[in-house]
């Protein structure tokens, strides 16, 4: 409003000037993210947002690849953090909040699920394991790896349940540098059977697979109603994700080890979960704080 309109009281019309980011409060921005389509950018995403002040609450549409964000303050450097995760972010509008941001997470509940996600991953790893050193089979001990990975990350989730975010962060990247350590570990043994040779238990492998894919389907069940929880549920949730693909590649290798009579599908699947593995730790450990 102008000097004149102050001091007569008139109300003629004039665009206003935005206001200063930190009296904006109570905003929703929407985003279009092209390549959002699965659950491990959302995880990526959640990762890079939820430690940002201006951040109040999230939620995700894969479907569409659209991403709301609540904020209180600009939405500036949530932007650029999204354009610098490359998965082509772009902002469709910024409006007043007509509601309320996501509630926040159930501790004590999502503890519960954490500690029978851990019993059971741990147990699997012990059973494949077991099972893939008898059946000589990579695949079984390459998905026996993932198991006790997962276990570590169910412990280290544990461990950030109700605590801050940067602390989620901190468990989750510890999660990646297991895993990346682990992944290795499967790729020597490949190679090793590669050299020396091996002859898998096609029946122990497609037996086993079934048994961890039923263990893997159950911690989805588990964790589908506390995946919004947090970077290290969301981590929890993506791993288990990529566990069931694991568990349909030895069971189908197994298969194909029966049909032809050669290790090589058995080894080509090894490889595969372990690279599986490693592309999950490589997204969270390029993530900055």
């Amino acid at each position: 409003m102008s000097d004149c309109c102050k001091t007569c009281g008139c109300t003629a019309e004039e665009t206003p000037s935005p206001p200063p980011a930190e009296a904006r409060a109570g905003l929703v921005s929407q985003f279009s993210v092209a390549k959002m389509d699965c659950a491990a950018e959302e995880r990526l995403i959640r990762m890079a947002l939820e430690p940002l002040d201006e951040v109040r609450g999230l939620h995700f549409d894969l479907g569409n690849r659209r991403l709301r964000v609540w904020h209180d303050a600009d939405i500036a450097p949530v932007a650029r953090t999204l354009e610098s995760l490359g998965l082509g972010a772009r902002l469709d509008g910024t409006t007043a909040a007509s509601e309320a941001a996501p509630a926040a997470p159930d501790a004590d509940r999502q503890a519960w699920v954490l500690r029978w996600l851990l019993g059971i991953n741990a147990l699997m790893f012990v059973v494949e394991l077991t099972s893939g050193w008898l059946a000589q089979s990579t695949g079984l001990l390459a998905d026996s790896l993932d198991m006790f990975a997962d276990a570590a990350v169910y412990g280290v989730a544990l461990y950030a349940v109700g605590r801050a975010a940067h602390l989620q962060l901190g468990a989750a990247r510890l999660a990646g540098v297991m895993q990346v350590l682990l992944a290795l570990t499967a790729l020597a043994e490949v190679a090793r059977r590669f050299l020396l040779g091996s002859e898998p238990q096609a029946l122990s492998m497609m037996g086993i697979g079934l048994l961890a894919l039923a263990a893997n389907v159950a911690c989805l069940l588990l964790i589908h109603g506390q995946r919004d929880g947090g970077v290290h549920m969301r981590a929890s949730w993506i791993f288990s994700a990529n566990d069931v693909l694991a568990n349909l590649g030895v069971i189908l290798a197994g298969a194909l080890v029966a049909w032809t009579g050669s290790a090589w599908p058995d080894l080509l699947i090894g490889t595969a979960v372990a690279l599986l593995v490693l592309n999950g730790a490589r997204r969270i450990l390029a993530l900055k704080a």
